[in-house]
């Protein structure tokens, strides 16, 4: 299993350095991670968003981290190919234990956030979210396992004023990058040319964007310099109004 787990582990980060931008579809349950493969994609994430909304729970930690492992290691074993999981901030666990659970659910990618959920939505300081990917960084090294670690930023989100933040969220995506993390995501600035372009020129490891599979274009993003594309929920809320129209007419 650690073989394996390794050797997936190898490749997930060889697509990220082959493949600009990566595009890594987000999936919540193993029809769609099937189905995803079998489109052509070498490599898939779970999201929170929608694991939760496919098992009724809520998102931000509404399932217990036990729930999230059982759940995504049915999902990772559907497919053959690596897939990251979204694990939020951590479910209030340590490093050690997030990489623990991650690898038993067969994951050889993670998502962190800097929004601890379980402490009622805080942000962590800049010097705490570095510590807690140094900490994955070295629990994944102890594992023998090359972990990608995606580093999520919610201070964009947060922001009235995007712009107003860039200086200190260049910083902090610095700072988790000196820590270990494989690439950055600052979320909920897709939309936002100036501010992706200047995140990009900003690090030296490929910058995550959440795109939607329809209102967004794959060209733009790798003009952009992005080097890896995920969804969020956003596919599975793109398909879901895709259902509800195919739905419409039979309702009688």
């Amino acid at each position: 299993m650690s073989a394996s787990l390794t050797a997936r582990a190898q490749k997930l980060g060889e697509l990220h350095a082959t493949r600009r931008p990566l595009v890594l579809p987000t999936v919540w349950d193993a029809w769609s991670a099937r189905t995803a493969v079998a489109a052509g994609f070498e490599a898939l994430t779970i999201g929170s968003h929608p694991l939760a909304d496919s098992r009724g729970a809520a998102d931000q930690e509404g399932q217990s981290f036990a729930e999230v492992v059982a759940a995504t290691r049915t999902i990772v074993a559907s497919v053959e190919v690596p897939v990251s999981i979204d694990l939020e901030s951590g479910y209030g666990q340590s490093p050690a234990e997030l990489i623990a659970g991650l690898l038993e659910a067969g994951g050889v990618g993670l998502n962190v956030e800097d929004t601890v959920h379980s402490e009622g939505g805080r942000l962590r300081t800049t010097q705490e979210h570095a510590d807690y990917i140094a900490g994955l960084r070295e629990a994944a090294e102890s594992a023998g396992v090359p972990v990608w670690i995606n580093g999520r930023t919610d201070l964009f989100a947060r922001a009235q004023d995007p712009a107003a933040v860039l200086e200190e969220a260049i910083e902090r995506m610095q700072a988790l990058v000196q820590a270990g993390a494989s690439s950055v995501y600052p979320v909920k600035i897709q939309d936002n040319d100036e501010l992706l372009t200047a995140v990009v020129k900003a690090v030296p490891v490929p910058v995550n964007s959440t795109a939607h599979p329809v209102r967004h274009d794959l060209a733009r993003f790798a003009r952009l310099g992005v080097g890896r594309v995920t969804n969020g929920p956003l596919l599975q809320a793109a398909l879901t109004e895709a259902i509800t129209g195919l739905l419409g007419p039979w309702k009688g």
